[in-house]
């Protein structure tokens, strides 16, 4: 792969320096909705077990940020990545493709990448490859989140054994009364239904598996979603806390804004750290 087909979409980011000028392109607030910035977010995410850092999905400042403190981070701490992009089933091509065994082109052939792979999440992978770090497939198989949504969890009871090591273990743990999955209901209205709640729940139970799975204590991992799946402390980190309390969380969230002075009420609360991004910000895709 050319990786100028990925990087040259960056060039301008880089341009952007953590220290402020009048024209910011983005803005970071504490949960309680205080300015902060990239460095103090960067201290307090070095101290933790596990990071989920939610983006949004078309966000270039997110993808950069991510980039930037996986670098960052990866200097001080032992490092173990992970990403919703990615699904289970898939995660034998994608250590050939970190070993050197397969090449970019073949991993696209195999690994269901998304349309956005080659700018967003190739340069993530491509620093793990070339810094030898593990990279986890953490989400569930579409397919299978596609029959939970059509059948609830009993579909996923027929599957075979190997079928089943691509996700959560079964019975998953699920708790429809969370507030993120009370809102996906609202927020699809006549489209809204619980077997839809169910799909997302398969989603965040079989990431936050994933996570836990291949953790090493002492070591830090770096989760990559997309923001609703960690917002607000549910998805994802709720499952995370219902089998290891014990460890030390840490969440980020990107929220887009018509200005970004101060923190939209309706963000606050959303995360540890927030990356407020102007609303007109150009979109990767």
């Amino acid at each position: 792969m050319n990786k100028l087909k990925y990087i040259l979409p960056f060039a301008f980011f880089f341009c952007v320096t953590l220290s402020f000028s009048q024209e910011q392109a983005f803005q970071i607030f504490t949960a309680n909705g205080k300015k902060s910035s990239y460095k103090k977010m960067l201290k307090a995410m070095k101290n933790k077990d596990v990071v989920l850092f939610g983006e949004e999905h078309n966000n270039p400042i997110a993808h950069w940020l991510q980039l930037e403190i996986t670098k960052q981070l990866d200097r001080s701490r032992d490092m173990i990545l992970g990403a919703e992009m990615l699904e289970a089933d898939t995660q034998l091509e994608l250590n050939d493709y970190l070993a050197g065994k397969i090449s970019a082109k073949s991993l696209d052939t195999v690994a269901r990448l998304w349309p956005n792979y080659d700018t967003d999440y190739a340069p993530l992978i491509d620093y793990a490859k070339e810094n030898k770090l593990p990279f986890v497939a953490t989400n569930i198989p579409r397919k299978y989140a596609n029959r939970v949504f059509k059948e609830g969890f009993s579909a996923l009871e027929a599957l075979t054994d190997q079928e089943k090591a691509w996700m959560a273990t079964l019975p998953m743990k699920f708790d429809p009364e969370l507030s993120r999955y009370q809102n996906i209901i609202v927020m699809m209205g006549e489209h809204g239904s619980p077997k839809l709640v169910m799909a997302q729940a398969a989603k965040d139970a079989t990431m936050a598996y994933f996570i836990l799975k291949n953790y090493r204590s002492g070591s830090l991992f770096l989760h990559y979603n997309g923001k609703y799946h960690s917002d607000f402390y549910e998805g994802i980190l709720w499952y995370l806390k219902q089998d290891r309390p014990d460890l030390n969380y840490g969440t980020i969230s990107t929220v887009s804004q018509a200005q970004i002075k101060t923190l939209d009420e309706e963000n606050e609360g959303s995360a540890d750290f927030i990356i407020c991004v102007p609303e007109d910000m150009t979109k990767t895709h």
